[in-house]
């Protein structure tokens, strides 16, 4: 092998057969120059970066993780309140900040990615800021190697995603009770069609047989069991918002003050009750059924008992709200409408919620109280009435500190005077007029047909709206003054069925008849404005007297 090196005129000389240069003696300027030059795009990265940081209004932690010093290059006093001589360069800082739920989740995810020499890694936890609130933050992190593969830097940004989170879990809950609403409204509906037999036979068997005694009480705890199996079932429709309610126009104040003593026997004499009703000239109406609006005060009343076992305070307030973009309440309240409401608004001095509780509180069968003290309905029940009457309901809580629920109505103008009403007799009303019964379901059918003909109607049966079409065309007179149909049905339903009965005898009246809301049926199949509606599970009596009034009302 043939070695050569540079002569004295600098000439290129070969070196195992490869070319060099002679050697370019150092300049100290260029040195300097080159320096100054590598510093200066050092410091415009690094402005880049907090560039993007602020733009971004992320945080930025880098972790030595053999030493265990953490830095915060960016964002922890933006972000998360922190000033920086307040707190340690340690890695502890960080880790208990890290909600403690997400703690040992976090860390066991970062030691797995370290572990497994990945290159990147990212997670979701929750953040305590310095005024005690936590925040939801996403890091994205790159973990730094040598070159044996050890992780020497872990440099992270996180990323404030709180209101994202909010928004998901919102999703989340709605369609979860979206989902159990649809169940629930199915189950209802049929569990309505037994109880509306087990209320009629009953009656029947206390008015045919003059039971007395012993028979006659066991009849009286059947249909009593039923009506306490009806009230569950309405507890279910109104969560699902398929409750058919019975909305009237009424004043707030009247409800609140009819609605004291009661409050008063029901929680106790160690809870002290306030009331701060509101004083307009102009009275605060809304359109509610007002039973249901009594059942959710009582609901809340029981809750904020319950949460004063010591003791304390329960005010009621109402008062008259607008509502805009810039005044939306807060408190978990969906997409909320511009206008002018009514609010009642319950506050008590108990021992309060957690942000956990908070975040779960409308769900059904959800409860802090045992098995024995609650079922966990209350409030989900509270939330399908109110948003089905337009309204919207929230909480504001916190530990130790009471809670407050406000329910916002939209405010109505006020009734004109009733006009006056004849009293119902005692004994129930009678007819001779011709009735058809529309109903699938054989049991609702049959005590239906058998308690209108004890009254004294004629009447014709069917199943379906093809047999009844038959039995209309088959009868030498075609006269039917009503029909009493169900509304959901196979094939045919109730609506279309009354709709080709409504041209082929123009003036029969039309009673429907369902356990679901009318505006959970298809557009279609819903009644027009003016015809009547009776709820089941429904009783001799509440059917006497719905079918008389309809037949008496004028065309």
């Amino acid at each position: 092998m043939r070695l050569s090196t540079g002569n004295e005129n600098g000439e290129t000389t070969r070196l195992g057969g490869v070319n060099q240069s002679p050697a370019i003696p150092r300049c100290p300027a260029y040195e300097y120059e080159n320096r100054a030059l590598s510093e200066n795009r050092r410091s415009e990265n690094q402005d880049h970066l907090e560039i993007v940081a602020r733009a971004t209004n992320d945080a930025v932690r880098d972790w030595n993780v053999k030493s265990g010093l953490l830095s915060w290059p960016q964002g922890l006093e933006s972000l998360l309140g922190y000033e920086a001589a307040a707190t340690k360069n340690e890695i502890g800082f960080w880790q208990k900040n890290v909600h403690s739920e997400d703690r040992a989740r976090i860390a066991a995810s970062i030691r797995d990615a370290i572990a497994a020499n990945n290159q990147h890694w990212s997670g979701e936890y929750r953040f305590r800021r310095a005024d005690g609130n936590y925040v939801h933050l996403l890091e994205r992190a790159l973990i730094l190697r040598d070159g044996q593969g050890h992780a020497v830097r872990f440099v992270g940004s996180l990323m404030d995603i709180t209101a994202r989170k909010q928004l998901q879990d919102q999703l989340c809950r709605s369609q979860k009770m979206e989902a159990f609403g649809q169940l629930a409204g199915g189950v209802a509906h049929d569990f309505n069609n037994f109880l509306t037999t087990i209320l009629g036979y009953s009656d029947l068997l206390l008015q045919d047989l003059h039971l007395k005694g012993v028979l006659a009480s066991h009849v009286a705890e059947i249909r009593s069991a039923a009506g306490r199996a009806s009230d569950l079932t309405q507890h279910l429709l109104a969560f699902s918002r398929r409750q058919p309610l019975e909305a009237e126009t009424v004043e707030v104040n009247s409800i609140i003050t009819n609605l004291e003593r009661s409050l008063l026997r029901l929680i106790g004499e160690n809870i002290h009750v306030v009331c701060h009703l509101h004083e307009l000239k102009d009275s605060a109406c809304i359109k509610v059924d007002p039973g249901q609006l009594n059942q959710i005060i009582l609901n809340l009343a029981v809750n904020a008992r319950d949460a004063m076992r010591a003791g304390g305070t329960l005010t009621l307030e109402t008062s008259t709200v607008s509502i805009d973009k810039e005044t939306r309440p807060s408190g978990g309240v969906e997409h909320f409408e511009a206008g002018e409401y009514v609010l009642i608004n319950m506050v008590d001095t108990g021992i309060g919620m957690s942000d956990q509780v908070k975040a779960h509180v409308f769900e059904p069968f959800f409860t802090t109280k045992n098995e024995c003290a609650g079922t966990g309905l209350g409030l989900a029940t509270s939330y399908g009435i109110v948003r089905q009457s337009g309204g919207y309901i929230a909480i504001e809580s916190e530990l130790g500190k009471g809670t407050a629920v406000k329910i916002y109505f939209p405010r109505v103008p006020a009734p004109p005077p009733p006009s006056y009403k004849k009293p119902v007799s005692g004994k129930l009303p009678t007819g001779n007029e011709t009735i058809l019964v529309l109903e699938d379901d054989i049991s609702v059918r049959h005590i239906s047909v058998r308690l209108l003909r004890k009254l004294g109607y004629e009447v014709i049966e069917a199943a379906n709206g093809d047999d009844a079409k038959r039995l209309i065309s088959d009868r030498a007179s075609g006269k039917v003054h009503l029909l009493l149909t169900d509304m959901v049905m196979p094939q045919m339903s109730g609506r279309r069925f009354a709709d080709w009965l409504r041209q082929a005898i123009p003036d029969t009246k039309i009673i429907f008849i369902s356990g679901y809301l009318e505006e959970s049926l298809h557009p279609h199949d819903r009644r027009d404005h003016g015809m009547c509606f009776l709820a089941k599970p429904f009783d001799s009596e509440q059917l006497a007297i719905k079918v008389r009034e309809v037949l008496d009302s004028k065309p």
